[in-house]
């Protein structure tokens, strides 16, 4: 077997190894999903939600963080300015509906309505703006509390979201939580269901297991960890609050789990633009912060492209100069075409166990990340290629020079 043979064969081993790890990840959020257990472990949690500007079906995801199934928890909302069109939103949707605490009678006799408050944090000068909200609200937090999580004002989260985050902390090692999203297309067009789809092929690589990492829009932490790994003097020159938080818990050696029940939608309508911004600010974070995981999705993402058109391309010239082993060459742009969508099917089914109400808006984005995987996963590359250069990014109408995973600055608010 000369050269080519080899470099087939390796190929072959890489795709299966892709499957067997979507196929194992598939298994545990089905698994995890299909208990529903009542979260025993209930104690007292401070929720913190930074806003800015008003997300797609802002009221929706507000109004899905008042109504948790959850008897001890007070919550915060943080805006950068009273001019903050959220801040206005919020005080309005507050007023209109304030929240009532569920729970025994004892507890519903002293409350009436749940702690919740909206905090104006003022703006950053060395940190992103989403980071010195965190740190705001997190030095105002009651001194009762015992866990703090984390939440995005663009997703909306069922009434068991809080409840399912918290339980997992009962366990020592389990150093944070976490949950992901996952776009829920508000509009069909093509680079909306591009964006679900890419998304979803990173929510796939969560499972159990020591490559997770937590994501900030659906987070928690005991309090207790919180200040052990010194977190609050971690953030402030930092842009990444999820990426810097899992640094700081794996080197502590605890672990990172991911709860497949708060993988929660984001309503999303998306332009190739918006897209391409979106895909490379998210990849430039991965790269600075998480160096090795950018490298690892570089590496998959280029493999699957080689893989599937290099491998086409391989089979075509061995059977143009009648090669041996044809049947190996062609064999492999066919197993990393059936790859890709067995990974695509894998996660649209995990995807509609664990975010059933939402299961007719997902169909459409389901069947365009199976159909055209091959696609997506082209875009995938440009999108890996683009992070490899440069370190200025704009996020939330602000734009950050990424320095070093401990430096970053504030360009200028457009």
């Amino acid at each position: 077997m000369d050269w080519h043979g080899y470099i087939a064969w390796t190929a072959i081993l890489a795709q299966l190894l892709f499957v067997y790890y979507a196929l194992r990840n598939y298994q545990y959020v089905r698994v995890k999903s299909a208990r529903r257990k009542e979260a025993v472990y209930r104690p007292r949690t401070t929720l913190i939600v930074p806003c800015k500007g008003l997300d797609t079906r802002f009221q929706s995801n507000i109004t899905s963080f008042l109504r948790q199934d959850y008897e001890d928890y007070c919550l915060f909302f943080v805006v950068e300015d009273e001019s903050d069109p959220a801040y206005r939103e919020l005080r309005a949707l507050l007023k209109a509906s304030p929240p009532c605490v569920p729970g025994d009678a004892a507890r519903d006799a002293q409350h009436t309505t749940r702690p919740v408050q909206i905090l104006v944090s003022g703006s950053s000068r060395s940190s992103s703006q989403k980071i010195h909200n965190l740190l705001y609200a997190c030095q105002r937090i009651p001194e009762d509390t015992e866990v703090i999580a984390f939440a995005d004002s663009d997703v909306c989260v069922p009434d068991h979201w809080l409840g399912r985050l918290v339980r997992p902390l009962r366990r020592p090692r389990c150093g944070v939580t976490t949950g992901y999203r996952w776009f829920v297309p508000v509009r069909n067009n093509p680079a909306t269901l591009a964006l679900s789809a890419l998304n979803g092929a990173v929510a796939q690589f969560l499972g159990n297991s020591p490559f997770n990492h937590a994501w900030g829009g659906s987070m928690a932490i005991r309090r207790a960890d919180f200040r052990r790994l010194n977190i609050a003097e971690v953030w402030p020159n930092t842009l990444s609050d999820d990426l810097s938080l899992s640094q700081a818990v794996k080197q502590a050696g605890m672990k990172i789990t991911f709860v497949p029940e708060c993988l929660v939608a984001s309503y999303e309508s998306s332009t190739w633009a918006r897209l391409l911004e979106f895909g490379r600010r998210q990849l430039l974070i991965t790269r600075v912060y998480a160096p090795v995981t950018w490298w690892l999705g570089f590496l998959s993402s280029l493999g699957s492209v080689l893989g599937l058109w290099g491998g086409a391309v391989l089979a075509v010239y061995a059977a143009a100069v009648h090669a041996e082993h044809i049947v190996l060459y062609a064999a492999v742009p066919c197993l990393f075409l059936a790859g890709q969508i067995v990974r695509a099917v894998l996660r649209q089914l995990a995807a509609a166990q664990t975010l059933r109400p939402h299961a007719a808006q997902l169909l459409p984005a389901a069947l365009a990340d199976i159909l055209a995987c091959w696609l997506w996963s082209l875009v995938l590359l440009v999108l890996m290629v683009s992070s490899a250069v440069g370190r200025t990014i704009r996020w939330r109408g602000i734009r950050y020079r990424l320095v070093s995973p401990t430096q970053t600055l504030i360009l200028n608010d457009l």
